[in-house]
């Protein structure tokens, strides 16, 4: 066999480093730094070596200088050149360069077994078997940012999801059919299961629909974009406005869109109505494209799902349709006690979730904060911190008119049992 030689990297030399990279795996598990950040590598300059022989490239180290560490990114070797000693040359002489450009510290992160473990053991590299390895990919990418930035786009905080108290029975159903697929899409289609790309969350005003779809962003760690109709009616027509903001969705790896009141642009059509004809059908041609990718999910709200065109509905366009109702008893409790926890306050939970019957969670929420404001004042009045008891908020749960009547409770059941789609 031909005896290599060991040279600096140059630019000619890119495209067979590509090649080569390719060639070299020895196991299924993809590399820790990736090719496109190697390529990066070598074109800021960063030292690298290669191995020629009979004028063929057949063998590379390339490195990476951040700060006094320096990062061996990869050690890729042609099949016909492994186990001759050629990885742990190329490592030395890499090694040499590093340490020239001030890296006091050399580290390499790679799979067991993969090529250049030899040569890292033969070198005096120690492994640091007790470490596991931690990498979460983020959603948002410099290609996107734009795009995400023109959208008004936030990435909710993940802890929004634990934040949210009460409402456990619809808690728990979001989190198995939304989040878990999305969050683990290798074991979901192992499992055979398809990943949710649209659904729709429907129930009475301030139940929390709007909370859940952001707290369902943060836990995945994805983009948030809301969608208002009127805002893009003014601004562009409301179906030529929809079809163009799809279309810059496609160039995101991962978002969740939202639409609130989506009765406003899916509601029956009329044929004297052509604009309404016109924006629905713009609006389902626009999710069967945005079904076409994964890694994004369409949430539509709205507070009745019977004033939804039939097709909008229809299997194949959502997935779920999601019943998001007033809290019961048990949830109402829960509810309270979040909110009387964090005050401290003493109150009766169960007695207060027993006045509040019908009351959502913004109601609550409401009552909650008007108790806090009235005892925050009567402190700056008279110098005397007190602590609101369970009467104080009952005479603040009477005084308020909950946003769930009786008939709209019965109707939400009705649609629950006609619509509902778990």
């Amino acid at each position: 066999m031909a005896v290599w030689h060991v040279r600096e990297f140059t630019p000619d030399d890119l495209e067979a480093v590509v090649r080569l990279d390719g060639e070299s795996a020895t196991t299924d598990r993809p590399a820790v730094f990736r090719l496109s950040e190697l390529v990066a590598a070598l074109q800021a300059q960063n030292p690298s070596v290669v191995a020629v022989a009979d004028g063929r490239l057949v063998g590379t180290a390339v490195g990476r200088v951040d700060g006094d560490r320096a990062w061996v990114l990869r050690i890729a070797l042609h099949p016909a050149w492994r186990n001759l000693g050629l990885g742990t040359a190329l490592l030395s002489a890499l090694e040499h360069r590093l340490q020239d450009a001030g890296a006091r510290v050399v580290a390499a992160l790679l799979p067991e077994e993969e090529t250049g473990a030899a040569a890292l053991g033969n070198s005096g590299f120690r492994p640091h078997r007790g470490l596991t390895y931690f990498e979460k990919p983020q959603a948002v990418t410099g290609q996107g940012t734009t795009v995400l930035a023109s959208l008004g786009a936030v990435v909710p905080e993940a802890r929004l999801w634990g934040q949210l108290t009460g409402m456990a029975d619809e808690k728990r159903l979001i989190e198995r059919r939304l989040v878990l697929p999305l969050a683990n899409p290798e074991l979901a289609d192992a499992h055979g299961v398809e990943p949710p790309r649209a659904v729709v969350l429907f129930g009475p005003p301030g139940t929390g629909k709007s909370t859940f779809a952001k707290a369902v962003a943060g836990r995945l760690g994805w983009p948030f974009v809301e969608f208002f109709p009127s805002r893009i009616a003014s601004e562009d027509g409301l179906a030529t406005g929809l079809g163009r903001r799809f279309e810059e969705m496609a160039q995101l790896d991962h978002v969740l869109v939202f639409i609130d009141e989506v009765e406003e642009v899916a509601g029956t059509r009329s044929l004297a109505d052509p604009a309404s004809v016109g924006v629905v059908n713009e609006l389902l041609k626009s999710i069967v494209r945005f079904r076409d990718r994964e890694g994004r999910l369409l949430v539509c709200a709205t507070n009745s799902v019977a004033a939804l065109d039939p097709a909008f509905l229809r299997h194949g366009r959502f997935d779920y349709v999601l019943p998001v109702g007033p809290p019961d008893h048990e949830a109402r409790n829960a509810l309270w006690a979040g909110y009387t926890a964090r005050t401290g306050t003493a109150a009766d939970t169960a007695v207060l979730a027993g006045a509040s019957s019908g009351f959502t969670p913004a109601d609550i929420r409401q009552v909650a904060m008007a108790v806090a404001q009235a005892v925050f004042e009567h402190t700056l009045d008279t110098g005397e911190r007190t602590e609101p008891g369970t009467e104080d908020y009952l005479d603040a749960i009477r005084r308020t008119r909950p946003t769930v009547t009786e008939e709209m409770a019965r109707e939400f059941a009705d649609q629950a049992v006609r619509y509902g789609r778990t």
